[in-house]
């Protein structure tokens, strides 16, 4: 390296050797600072050491800072609030561990309100055997619990699942009168904790309850039903938990697609009240009532409209010949077994109450109509049968019929056919009974003028009084109108009272 003057002079001379301020010179060291210690210099060199890591690590620290906040700024921006950050456990916001949990919130003072509103997701089945309903709900609860409370730059809430719950105290709600109920865990608990930085507190979850319902079949299948579940806490009186719909009749919510195969969903509202046990003491308790209108299309198809056109049915033997037995009795107990068929099929989807049924009237009144199409055969067969007895025996004790065939000696309906007159012309008329006295049977005296095939007798040889009874096939033709308009009185009479 040239100097100043232009000669080269080499910072390291022929046989020497710089090292930390000092020469190597032929063997021996030569220092440039001969007043200075040995163990001062050793300090130095240590202090020089030192300062050059510190410096080192401090870059590598900046460095490594640098990034960090790039990532919380990030993340900042993301999320805005300091509870979605994770925190470790040594930082936990709401102090679990620090507090005793087994107690109610303001444990010894006022009693703790809790809000409860209800979203009914769907009404499952409604049985009359087991006269219960089951029905699936979204039940929430609002309360405070200021042990829960956690700082917040922006008032955000967190959010957790099932496994909190387990940890912290929440309300002891059940369902008063519940046959059945279960918390829905697919593919988790169905459970929901949501916690505000001043303590506020939302605890929500899907439930599925059986519960029973007093149902009145007085006026099956033309009724209404009224149903209702009742909250109510278990432990906590109305001293310590303040039990109550948080919005009135709007916190209950029903979906719009809700709807049932029978029954026609009329309305739901939400009351509340106080209920007394002798041994506990008073609890408030919730009720969400719902009214069930029946739908009646289905029992038409099935069980009136059949039960009717089983009635008609049994009239058609009103005009089957009396004669066919056969016909009419076959007619008549086919019907009457048809009849025992529906009723016990409509008995057996029904729970078995001791009152009368609305159903039951009708079918037992339709019943009794075609139980007494049978019965009226029975006597129309039955006086058939006595009045060919008598003919009988009247044919015996008068052999002579004086030129008229057995057939024209009963007299139809009390009136004569033209053939009936024509055949009676050459006898001469007696005395007739007037047509007042013809109600249940008539008498007829004939005076017949016996004459021989050359010549007539001056003298009348005398008189044959002839008792013809009235044909008993009259009974067919009252039954004809009558049934039928009896039967259409009690439709009306039995459609106005139940609908």
């Amino acid at each position: 390296m040239q100097g100043p003057g232009g000669t080269s002079d080499s910072m390291f001379k022929a046989g020497c050797t710089c090292i930390a301020g000092g020469y190597w010179r032929e063997g021996r060291w030569t220092s440039s600072s001969h007043r200075m210690p040995y163990i001062v210099k050793l300090i130095l060199l240590i202090f020089c050491l030192v300062l050059l890591g510190e410096s080192r690590k401090h870059r590598r620290k900046r460095w490594t800072g640098q990034i960090e906040m790039q990532k919380t700024s990030h993340i900042y921006k993301k999320n805005h609030d300091i509870t979605k950050i994770r925190k470790g456990k040594s930082e936990q916001l709401l102090r679990v561990d620090d507090h005793d949990f087994t107690m109610r919130p303001a444990f010894g003072g006022p009693a703790i309100p809790v809000g409860v509103d209800v979203q009914v997701e769907s009404l499952d089945t409604i049985s009359e055997v087991d006269m219960d309903f089951t029905m699936t709900l979204y039940l929430r609860h609002y309360w405070k619990d200021e042990r829960l409370a956690f700082p917040s730059h922006t008032n955000k809430s967190m959010t957790f699942d099932g496994r909190l719950v387990k940890k912290i105290w929440v309300p002891d709600v059940f369902f008063v009168h519940s046959k059945r109920s279960f918390i829905h865990d697919t593919t988790t608990d169905n459970i929901m904790l949501r916690v505000f930085p001043d303590g506020h507190v939302l605890y929500s979850m899907r439930i599925t309850v059986t519960a029973m319902c007093n149902m009145d079949f007085s006026r099956f299948p033309l009724d209404s039903q009224t149903c209702s579940l009742e909250l109510e806490s278990y432990a906590y009186t109305d001293e310590d938990l303040m039990l109550y719909w948080k919005n009135g009749n709007e916190s209950l919510k029903t979906d719009e697609k809700i709807s049932l195969s029978q029954f026609l969903i009329q309305k739901f509202h939400t009351t509340s009240r106080l209920a007394f046990y002798s041994s506990t003491g008073w609890y408030n308790r919730l009720y969400i009532s719902f009214t069930l209108r029946r739908h009646i299309f289905f029992f038409l198809l099935q069980t009136y409209f059949p039960a009717t056109l089983m009635v008609m049915l049994s009239w058609v033997s009103f005009w089957i010949d009396r004669r066919a037995v056969p016909a009419r009795v076959s007619l008549g107990i086919t019907t009457v077994l048809t009849m025992s068929t529906i009723i016990t099929g409509v008995n057996a989807s029904m729970p078995r109450v001791s009152y009368i049924k609305a159903v039951d009237i009708y079918l037992w009144v339709s019943f009794v109509f075609v139980f007494l199409s049978v019965i009226e055969y029975a006597a129309v067969n039955y006086l058939t049968t006595v009045q060919e007895r008598k003919q009988r025996k009247l044919r015996e004790k008068f052999p002579c019929t004086c030129g008229i065939s057995s057939t024209k000696t009963v007299l139809l309906d009390g009136t004569y056919s033209d053939s009936d007159v024509s055949s009676l012309e050459r006898y001469a008329r007696g005395q007739i009974v007037p047509e007042e006295d013809k109600q249940d049977k008539m008498v007829i005296h004939l005076t017949m003028n016996n004459e021989s095939n050359s010549s007539r007798k001056k003298g009348l040889k005398g008189y044959v009084s002839l008792r013809i009874i009235q044909n008993t096939h009259v009974i067919d033709n009252y039954s004809r109108l009558i049934f039928p308009g009896t039967y259409i009185f009690f439709n009306l009479v039995y459609w106005s009272v139940f609908c």
